[in-house]
């Protein structure tokens, strides 16, 4: 992926780093310093221990037989959700307070949607002994109740976002307001590729293991290291990024992206960025977006809060410009009859997000000798009080 990425941060006409001038020597700081950081010899000895050691990695490659047998195909399950944590997050920001130490930053700030980022970054804040503070939606705070009390009791104080929708979104305009009044010590721990360069890069760097993972664990169940078709939820886009990093250039491998389609793509109720979406700039990349006819940017919906963002990162938006990979959605009803069947089929509850990529089993016609792996980015425990509603 990272070929597909310029010296600017672009990927094709999307990326780049649009910011407040106050923000351009702690980007430009990033920028200068993110690549030699992470391919050094000390850096990856201890991300690689503490991805090993505290976050249990490799997670399984699971085949999961009787979903299979429904769908006459193949289907293996990346488990994120197994990591500590929960969720693929844990990748990230193992790395980026790494890299945050390096910098000689004491201070952290992050945003947070489903609260599996925020939680994260409150751990990895735990573990090196720096000040945390999480910036949530207000909404969010409300269905996400169980993460938020995670991260306090973590110590990271979690600050409401209480504009506009009041979700991620929100979150990450206040995050960005923080990190503009106090640049200097303050290191801001992005959760997903999106944001000014290098952040959509670094993440999707940090979250590669995904695929690196499935590839050697593939070729060891099936002696092959590539299958037919990847399957990812997008927001903006962590998960996927990680998933279908070292594939990008296998054209045989089909990549599909699964948006939220909230309670439809015409709706006005919606995240599904590319269905409706144009190109615009967001929290300082350009990128697609949903906005306006005056470019102002318009609210997204989700039952899923790690979901319920207005854009992608760039990344994404230029492989769905360049048809590298599919982009499908879900609504909301499809979303929990997904989550409900692998619970009853495997014993897995997965996190709302991640039910969005295994609703695209109903859309796609996957054939008998056909593989496919679903990355399997959270765990539903966070979503267990939507879930009870339906019970």
């Amino acid at each position: 992926m990272d070929k597909l990425i310029n010296n600017d941060g672009f990927y094709g006409e999307f990326g780049g780093a649009y910011i407040p001038e106050m923000l351009y020597p702690n980007v430009k700081e990033l920028q200068d310093n993110y690549i030699q950081i992470i391919e050094s010899e000390d850096f990856a000895k201890e991300y690689k221990e503490l991805l090993k050691n505290y976050v249990g990695r490799p997670t399984p490659l699971y085949y999961a037989k009787r979903l299979s047998e429904k769908y006459n195909t193949k289907i293996f399950l990346k488990r994120e959700d197994l990591t500590h944590t929960g969720a693929h997050k844990i990748n990230n920001t193992i790395g980026q307070i790494l890299l945050a130490e390096k910098l000689g930053k004491k201070r952290i700030i992050a945003e947070t949607g489903a609260g599996q980022h925020g939680v994260a970054t409150a751990t990895v804040c735990a573990l090196k002994g720096l000040q945390c503070t999480v910036y949530m939606g207000e909404i969010d705070i409300k269905r996400q109740a169980p993460n938020v009390a995670r991260m306090k009791m973590l110590g990271a104080e979690v600050i409401p976002a209480s504009s506009g929708s009041r979700t991620l979104k929100d979150a990450v305009n206040e995050a960005i307001r923080a990190w503009i009044n106090e640049p200097e010590d303050t290191y801001y721990l992005i959760g997903s590729v999106v944001g000014p360069h290098p952040y959509p890069d670094m993440v999707a760097r940090l979250q590669a293991i995904i695929s690196e993972e499935m590839k050697m664990q593939l070729k060891e169940q099936t002696g092959k290291e590539n299958p037919n078709n990847i399957i990812a939820c997008v927001g903006g886009g962590s998960n996927a990024a990680g998933a279908f990093f070292h594939y990008i250039k296998d054209k045989d491998v089909k990549l599909i992206a699964v948006e939220a389609a909230g309670k439809g793509i015409n709706s006005g109720e919606t995240a599904a960025t590319t269905q409706i979406g144009t190109t615009g700039i967001l929290h300082g990349s350009k990128t697609l977006l949903m906005q306006d006819e005056y470019g102002q940017v318009t609210e997204p919906y989700s039952i899923s809060a790690g979901l319920d963002y207005p854009g992608i990162g760039p990344v994404h938006a230029y492989l769905f410009k360049d048809k590298r990979a599919d982009f499908l959605n879900a609504t909301d009803k499809e979303a929990l009859d997904a989550a409900f069947e692998l619970t009853e089929l495997e014993g897995i509850i997965p996190a709302l997000e991640s039910a969005h990529a295994l609703a695209a089993l109903k859309k796609l016609n996957l054939k008998e000798n056909e593989t496919t792996i679903i990355n399997l980015s959270g765990r539903g425990d966070k979503d267990l009080e939507t879930y009870i509603k339906l019970l």
